[in-house]
């Protein structure tokens, strides 16, 4: 049987572990991840037929942002993500602005710039889009966001048979059933999904406590898009694409 959604693509914009396509990929799209991490060599294929093709892409470079338009133009992309680093934006870590700007005074507005390139380049597709931040300084910089939301508001749209993360789950709480208050800035008709929540964890959330530092291990599994999340934005805007 063919797969109808072979020709259809999907990108994502500053994502080094392709969670966000997975429900894409497992209906038979064809993923493009886009990091600086990357190193070209990886494809993940599904039985569907989909995949995740992973490319090492310095986004900070308009050029490169303007080559992935360039290159994409005549293909049927049908949606578009990001999740630009939000290290000088998030108001987690504001009491480290004062001295990043003594370094550098614009290092906030460079980071704001980077988010809205990722708009530009998806408006420039005509797709609709989701760029992801935490609660930040992006709301001010730029605009406020569209939509908020919380993991554990779509942990049940992760089957309990499968209620552990498959990757980290010493790390992140079975069905994402853990706060953290995530911001959306959308365009061009994206459908924010109906929440289908479970019960969060009591008090502060664990995985906060365990992931804290600042090596790369620990900042990749933290910006992870939530599966259930994930799976939620899959049927709102895919099934329909």
């Amino acid at each position: 049987m063919s797969n109808i959604n072979i020709d259809k693509y999907v990108i994502s914009l500053y994502d080094y572990t392709g969670e966000a396509l997975k429900p894409w990929a497992e209906a038979g799209y064809s993923c493009l991840a886009f990091d600086i991490q990357h190193d070209d060599t990886v494809t993940d294929v599904y039985g569907s037929g989909g995949s995740i093709k992973y490319i090492k892409a310095d986004l900070h470079d308009q050029n490169v942002l303007n080559n992935i338009a360039v290159n994409l133009q005549f293909e049927n992309v049908v949606f578009g993500m990001a999740f630009p680093v939000c290290t000088d934006l998030a108001v987690s870590g504001a009491a480290h602005f004062k001295r990043k700007a003594q370094k550098d005074p614009l290092f906030q507005i460079k980071a704001a710039n980077y988010a809205m390139m990722c708009a530009q380049l998806f408006n420039e597709l005509g797709v609709p889009f989701f760029i992801e931040n935490p609660v930040s300084r992006l709301a001010t910089l730029w605009r406020k966001p569209d939509h908020c939301f919380q993991p554990y508001e779509y942990g049940g749209y992760i089957c309990k048979s499968n209620a552990e993360h498959p990757t980290w789950p010493e790390y992140i709480a079975p069905r994402d059933a853990y706060p953290k208050k995530t911001c959306l800035w959308t365009g061009n008709d994206y459908t924010m999904p109906a929440s289908l929540p479970v019960e969060p964890e009591e008090g502060y959330s664990k995985q906060h406590r365990k992931l804290g530092g600042k090596s790369m291990k620990t900042k990749n599994i933290r910006s992870a898009t939530p599966r259930g999340f994930a799976s939620a934005v899959y049927y709102a805007n895919g099934v329909t694409v």
